[in-house]
């Protein structure tokens, strides 16, 4: 399937992203050539996606590091390390982006060479990162449609598509992968509230690829299942605990209650890269929390009181008892997720 459109792309020594604040009524490009523009961006919104921002973020270092070039190697290394650490703080529950951003330092702590040598190996890294992510996601895909019935609705959250990776994506991977075979495919699309990731992402995504999808609000979704509507779930991730437990979009947890009340699979599908061994449960994953004028506001209009308080986390955890399968790139990964997980890592 050939998209009409780029996520992010690195040229002339710029990083240019699709501004997905825009969509789906605007398509506009922003040119970052530098790391604070990439960081803004990050933080802004302008490219999301745990994948994606990895991948921007590895870029953004390589930016950053050409403003760093006519320092001696000690001192070059020095700063890296400490913008390597800004840049990881701009999201923090996403742990693809400090995984990108720590590949890209290990790099050049273990170059022998010099600095503009140093420089040349984390571009090169980037580079690389950005290639791996579309082949990752295929084969994921791959993996994932072998869960797909021939005939299935498939209900999705959020976007976790070629939006918020390099390219073909994650869960939207799975549905590409499905359709590509022949199967027979309707993805119900939850508006994801408060800024609508499904509403203005998946299903623009979707319609380019002309994949059948309807929208529907985030509360809609139990009525759904009800009705027997809804074959499977399957989601993204920004962070996979070691025991499986997963943080994503908020909404997330509420989705997988109802599945598995109504006895329907729920998938979580993401790279081995979202996974982070070093936290044992999805109790440790730092949960982002967000401006509250996103849910105080609808676009540039106040929708609600002024003066009231508003709670603005931008993701939940999912345990992984709620899990059925996750899907990686190393293949289908089944409960017990501990020891899953510890067999392809």
């Amino acid at each position: 399937m050939a998209l009409g459109f780029f996520t992010l792309r690195w040229e002339d020594k710029k990083l240019i992203l699709l501004d997905q604040r825009k969509l789906p009524l605007r398509h506009e490009l922003v040119e970052c050539k530098n790391a604070e523009s990439v960081m803004e961006s990050i933080k802004d919104l302008v490219v999301r996606g745990a994948p994606a921002i990895g991948i921007a973020a590895a870029f953004g270092i390589v930016l950053g590091s050409y403003k760093l070039s006519e320092l001696p190697k000690k001192k070059f290394l020095e700063e890296l390390d400490n913008l390597c650490k800004k840049m990881i703080s701009t999201r923090p529950t996403a742990v693809n982006l400090k995984w990108a951003v720590d590949r890209l330092l290990n790099k050049a702590k273990n170059s022998n060479g010099s600095t503009l040598d140093i420089i040349k190996i984390i571009e090169e890294e980037a580079i690389s990162i950005k290639e791996e992510d579309e082949q990752i996601n295929k084969k994921l895909g791959e993996y994932g449609s072998t869960l797909v019935p021939e005939k299935a609705n498939i209900l999705t959250h959020c976007n976790a598509g070629s939006l918020a990776t390099s390219n073909f994506g994650t869960a939207l991977g799975v549905i590409r992968a499905a359709v590509a075979e022949g199967k027979k495919v309707q993805v119900f699309a939850t508006e994801t509230r408060p800024l609508l990731q499904g509403a203005r992402l998946t299903t623009w995504e979707l319609m380019q690829d002309n994949i059948p999808v309807t929208l529907i609000t985030d509360n809609m979704a139990g009525w759904l299942m009800a009705k027997g509507n809804i074959d499977m779930v399957v989601v993204g991730a920004d962070r996979i605990a070691a025991n499986g437990d997963t943080a994503n979009k908020i909404g997330t947890y509420t989705l997988s209650v109802l599945a598995f009340r109504h006895k329907i699979p729920f998938y979580i599908a993401a790279p081995t890269s979202t996974i982070d061994i070093s936290i044992s449960s999805g109790d440790l994953i730092p949960i982002e929390y967000r401006n509250e004028s996103e849910v105080s506001h609808f676009g540039f209009y106040r929708i609600a009181p002024e003066g009231i308080k508003i709670l603005n986390p931008a993701f939940d955890v999912t345990p992984s008892q709620l899990i059925t399968r996750i899907i990686t790139e190393k293949g289908v990964l089944a409960p017990p997720f501990l020891e899953a997980i510890k067999n392809i890592l």
